[in-house]
């Protein structure tokens, strides 16, 4: 990948086109992740909607120890969107060129993490949930607040309810028909390129959720370690700028 372009996707300087480019990456990641790591662990870990659903529904059934692993993948994803704020806002606070690149490096060591010892990790029980279960949400929730913050939350990667929905509106106006009215009102018209940047995210998702799922299937848990790299690829520019500003600073003392 071009030092320039990748310096565009993942830096501070931020542009519409760069953020919708890089989310249409970040989505691919997210439905590989999803969906491998359904095979992995059996549950859906950027659903969040399903996990509150299944507090109410575990909590009326009295099957309280389902409420409780629940609740740890809620806390998990909750703490890695906290996480991914955190970092943001440290890094903004110091103008440094790492302000999205450094969420996007620790969601790649969490995944290599989960590709080199996903399968021992599967075997001990966290508090409340397996650890591996703890683990992909953290990265979701992570994941979904740095591109959320970098794009002013119009775009979502982890999950595709708004988007499908969103698209559904879009489509609403496309086909809508704008007869002649005496009264002139604006007529009804679909957001073309909204619509397509919609489309392409809920394809890349969806590939993403095959690459991952035939991933796991044929290789495992070491699935998740080329796209660990690609996130190192897409994040490492701005933070090797970094490195180099302040090797910079300090031999100018």
């Amino acid at each position: 990948m071009p030092i320039k372009y990748a310096r565009k996707l993942t830096g501070r300087k931020r542009s519409r086109e760069t953020n919708r480019q890089l989310g249409v990456m970040l989505a691919f990641v997210a439905g590989a992740i999803n969906a491998g790591g359904f095979l992995a662990v059996k549950q859906y870990t950027s659903h969040m909607t399903g996990l509150v659903s299944s507090v109410a529904d575990n909590l009326v059934l009295g099957a309280y120890d389902l409420v409780l692993s629940a609740c740890g993948g809620l806390l998990s994803f909750l703490l890695g969107a906290a996480c991914s704020a955190v970092m943001v806002n440290y890094s903004r606070r110091r103008h440094t060129h790492s302000e999205y690149a450094y969420p996007l490096l620790l969601e790649a060591f969490l995944l290599l993490c989960f590709g080199i010892l996903g399968a021992r990790l599967a075997v001990i029980d966290g508090l409340f949930v397996p650890l591996t279960v703890m683990l992909l949400c953290f990265i979701m929730g992570l994941q979904n607040a740095v591109i959320t913050k970098l794009s002013n939350a119009e775009i979502r990667t982890t999950h595709l309810t708004g988007i499908i929905t969103d698209i559904g509106i879009e489509l609403g106006k496309l086909i809508y028909w704008n007869h002649s009215d005496p009264q002139h009102r604006q007529k009804v018209a679909a957001n073309l390129p909204r619509l397509k940047i919609l489309s392409l995210l809920a394809l890349s998702f969806l590939t993403g959720g095959l690459a991952g799922a035939l991933g796991f299937n044929h290789l495992g848990y070491i699935a998740t370690v080329p796209l660990a790299v690609l996130l190192i690829t897409l994040a490492s520019i701005p933070a090797v700028d970094d490195v180099a500003f302040l090797v910079h600073r300090h031999t100018r003392r």
